[in-house]
């Protein structure tokens, strides 16, 4: 859940690359796939093998890699995370669509998302990005104001800047991972560290449980009072926690 982040950006501690939403990739045109774009990206970096380090769909798109290319990724640390082939129950999909809709029109939204609108309201986008912001990176039972006002400020330019380039960018389709990872979650044989936000919606922290408990010998670890962007709320705690992973010997 959430806007999707597109390429891999930067690198974290241990020479990690990294992966989230972020909003400044350039968009994205016809046919894509995030794993095949991230493989292309390595070999582009001239890298041979990396830990990948995903929030949200992140998580997601590098699970995908391990498994595609498991000779390339040396460990995992998926963040709040996705993962391709599992289907949200119907009562996330229709929490989100009332909080979207509460948002941006469902006519100026579906302009925007077919590409046909012409010209994207900035005052659409703004409410778009903080519709999904309450969802997941505040959860429930918080508000906006129970962050650090720098980390809100943050995620917010992150996140409209993502909706910004989605609705503005050529028309695109994303090509799904084909097989998909959730049935094949024991077939990831790096190690693997999963965090998880306590406040993120309880859908999204089921995934979390079942990366953990999928992927062999995988060690999970729940951030309390933390949303689904703990790089952006808990910069400090997520630092710690890969800097001892990364470091720690294999095995």
């Amino acid at each position: 859940m959430g806007p999707p982040g597109r390429r891999a950006r930067g690198t974290a501690p241990g020479g990690a690359l990294r992966l989230a939403w972020h909003g400044e990739s350039s968009p994205a045109a016809g046919e894509f796939s995030h794993h095949a774009d991230l493989l292309a990206l390595l070999d582009a970096l001239g890298i041979e093998r990396a830990a990948l380090v995903g929030c949200s769909m992140g998580g997601a798109y590098s699970v995908d890699v391990a498994l595609a290319a498991p000779e390339r990724v040396t460990a995992l640390v998926l963040i709040a995370s996705g993962l391709s082939g599992h289907e949200w129950p119907a009562e996330m999909g229709a929490l989100a669509r009332e909080r979207i809709l509460a948002a941006v029109p469902a006519d100026r939204l579906a302009r925007y998302r077919e590409h046909t609108a012409g010209d994207v309201d900035p005052a659409d986008v703004a409410a778009m990005a903080e519709a999904q912001l309450r969802l997941t990176a505040v959860g429930p039972g918080r508000e906006p104001s129970d962050l650090d006002p720098d980390a809100w400020e943050q995620m917010v330019r992150m996140c409209r800047l993502v909706f910004e380039r989605e609705w503005t960018g050529p028309a695109h389709t994303e090509l799904p991972a084909d097989p998909p990872a959730k049935p094949r979650l024991a077939d990831v044989v790096q190690p693997a560290l999963v965090v998880n936000g306590r406040a993120d919606l309880p859908y999204i922290q089921e995934v979390s449980g079942l990366l953990a408990d999928g992927i062999p010998g995988a060690r999970r670890v729940d951030l309390d009072d933390t949303g689904h962007l703990p790089p952006v709320e808990r910069p400090a705690e997520v630092t710690t926690l890969l800097t001892q992973f990364l470091a720690a010997p294999a095995g």
